[in-house]
Order: C-alpha cells, then structure tokens, then sequence
C-alpha cells in the first residue's frame, strides 16, 4: 500500500477543519489527485470548495485510508457512518486527540487496521511534528502509508506504545500553547523594561522563532547553544540564575506543566 494506491483507491478525509486542511493542501501539492479524495465536513470552507476534492459525495467501497480528522466531541456521531468500511482493507488514521485505539475497534470492528497519531497545529504551515502507533492489524506498509500522509505537514515519529500518546500530547501535542505564552510573558516583561509594547512583542516573536529555527538546524544540543549565549557573569548569566533555579524555574515549571496535560490525556481517553 502507498500513495499511489491511495489514488486509485481513494482517500477519505472525515473532518476538514483546520488540521485536515492543512494535510489536504499538503497532499494536494504533493501530486494527490483531487480526484482521489472524498471530504466529509457540514461546514466546508470556500477554499475546500474550489479545490476539486469530492464534498459530502458518495464515498468509494473500499478506499485505501480514511483519515479521521474529526473534533472529538463530533466523534459519536461521524464514526458509526465509516462502520460499513471495518474490518476490511482500508486503513484508518485518526488524528483526533483522547479517543484511543480501542474505542474505534469497537466501533469499526477489532480486525480494523488502525493508526492513531498526534498531530500538533504548526503542522498548518507545515512545520509540525507527528507521532503515530498502529494496532496488531497494521503492518509495515500500513505504518508506512501513515508516516507519508503525515510527513506532509512536518515530520513523523513512531511510538512503540500507545500509552506513549499522553507524554507526547504534554510534550509536542499540547506544547504550541506554551511557546506562544512564553512569548507573550517575554513580550510583557520587555514592557516592564520599557520597551513599547509593539516593539517588545516584535522582540519576543522574533526571538522564539530564532532560538527555535537555530535549535533545530545545529549540531549542537540545546544545552551546548544555550552555553554559547552565556558570558560569564554577563546578562544572560543573571537571567538563567532565575530560570535554572531549582524549585522556581523553568524545568520544574514545565515538568508540572507536561505532567498536568499528559494526565488530562489519560482522563480523557477514560470517558
């Protein structure tokens, strides 16, 4: 099974909000026929419109994937409609967060290949990261199928448990937020210096985006690029006094902050 398969076969894509578009767009620019691809959404966008996909359309028999990009409190009712497509050959890729594995063979049949990921919201200018798990019924060329559909929004990492999803939702899942908070808590504190608040945000923006970008291209690990920036006894010294304290900062902080999401994550693949 690979992408050409999928244009012969079909793609399914149940949802098309801003995370389905962003794999669609991806897709499409990637060579996937227009023609291939069957959307199911209530509210279809006018850019979904004009791209040629099939909308709320008869679907095929037995599509290659059916990508369920779904918010999960749609779930109950969008996934008994895909029932008719279980336990057969078509692969299903959910990038819904909290509904596990279990909860969709039990809707579309425990022999179902199925590959959950979690998918993080850079990946709308293709820059996110992905990790996915698949059930006993994938194989390689399902898994492989996958990481392809996926590596169109960013990159792709393979977890060896699905238990795995929580920590991955702390870390990179829900982990966005918490740069774009750092950002606005480094912009304020630019304002208590005295900078104008345009140009203190200008600052922060451009800062994380750096640091980020570098972090990535460097060989060095990010403790290395960290001691390149610190003179001793100079400013960012003084700075990394307060955020490499023990109790008070940053790693404590984010250790707490992971560890509340990955158990919310838990909770919620309970209910």
């Amino acid at each position: 099974m690979n992408m050409q398969d999928v244009a012969v076969r079909g793609l399914v894509l149940l949802g098309c909000g801003k995370m389905g578009s962003a794999m669609l767009a991806g897709w499409l620019d990637g060579g996937l026929p227009a023609t291939s691809v069957f959307v199911i959404d209530p509210y279809p966008s006018d850019w979904l419109q004009a791209s040629g996909v099939s909308i709320n359309g008869t679907l095929p028999a037995d599509p290659a994937v059916v990508l369920v990009a779904v918010k999960p409190q749609m779930m109950g009712d969008a996934l008994p409609a895909m029932q008719a497509l279980g336990n057969g050959t078509t692969l299903f890729v959910s990038v819904a967060a909290g509904t596990p594995i279990a909860r969709f063979e039990t809707v579309l049949g425990a022999q179902t290949p199925i590959v959950r990921a979690m998918p993080n919201t850079p990946a709308a200018i293709g820059r996110g990261i992905t990790a996915i798990i698949g059930n006993t019924h994938t194989n390689d060329a399902h898994v492989a199928l996958a990481d392809a559909l996926l590596s169109a929004v960013g990159q792709v990492v393979h977890l060896d448990t699905e238990d795995q999803i929580d920590a991955v939702t702390g870390v990179s899942g829900s982990g966005p937020a918490y740069v774009f908070h750092m950002i606005e808590a480094l912009a304020a504190a630019g304002e208590a210096q005295g900078l104008s608040a345009a140009m203190s945000l200008q600052l922060a923006k451009a800062t994380v985006a750096g640091a980020g970008a570098l972090a990535q291209a460097a060989d060095e690990d990010p403790g290395a690029l960290r001691v390149n920036v610190t003179s001793p006894n100079g400013t960012t010294q003084a700075a990394l006094a307060v955020l490499m304290d023990d109790k008070t900062g940053f790693a404590p902080l984010l250790t707490r902050a992971v560890k509340a999401a990955a158990d919310r994550s838990r909770e919620l693949a309970r209910d």
